[in-house]
């Protein structure tokens, strides 16, 4: 297909489209002439993805660089990937993080992960992201809430297990790696919408009941 008939089957305006190009997101299509090039399904495809990274996972550019660099490389190990995507979804950090509050959460955050037996990277961002989640509750005096972390981990290791089971349970390694992905990015904001769907929900049975 050209150019056009891309940016009308993926829903993506041309523009955008060319600027992905100019970007390195997108690949090139094959030459066909003077100034033409010919795209065709795996073009779509990875445009739908990049779509998806930023409008659902808002990622930026540069993260969507990041993680599809780490998509083609073939040599790249699953797990490795899977790094790749926490890291894309970590972004820029905006707490304060030198200060001994904050390492003192980090230690926490370390010994929590420990005591469930989890193998983690001791560089972990998301150890980091726990850490300013703990510092922020305890400012807040909501140590109360600090109390559910353990019912917090029995959940989500339940899903990951799931989650990544599933992934690697593909025979495919296109399909697993792109599993990998957007089971990380959207998964994300699949889990944050039902919570907030199940906390709605929750909330008008006990107001009601009250």
């Amino acid at each position: 297909m050209k150019i056009s008939e891309l940016s009308r089957s993926s829903g993506v305006s041309l523009p955008t489209v060319k600027y992905y190009l100019r970007e390195g997101l997108l690949p090139p299509g094959r030459a066909m002439g003077r100034n033409q090039a010919e795209y065709g399904d795996a073009h779509l495809r990875r445009l739908r993805l990049i779509r998806a990274l930023i409008d659902v996972g808002s990622l930026s550019v540069a993260a969507v660089r990041q993680v599809l660099r780490a998509v083609d490389d073939a040599e790249l190990p699953g797990h490795d990937l899977l790094g790749t995507a926490h890291e894309a979804i970590a972004g820029t950090p905006r707490a304060d993080r030198g200060t001994a509050g904050w390492q003192a959460a980090r230690a926490e955050a370390a010994r929590i992960v420990t005591e469930r037996g989890w193998r983690v990277h001791a560089h972990a961002p998301a150890l980091d992201q726990l850490a300013d989640a703990i510092v922020a509750l305890r400012e807040l005096g909501q140590e109360d809430m600090l109390a559910m972390v353990d019912g917090y981990a029995e959940a989500t290791e339940r899903l990951a297990v799931q989650e990544v089971g599933l992934v690697l349970a593909r025979a495919d390694r296109a399909a697993m790696v792109e599993g990998v992905v957007t089971g990380t990015v959207l998964g994300e904001a699949v889990l944050t919408a039902l919570r907030r769907l199940a906390q709605e929900h929750t909330s008008a049975g006990l107001t009601e009941a009250s």
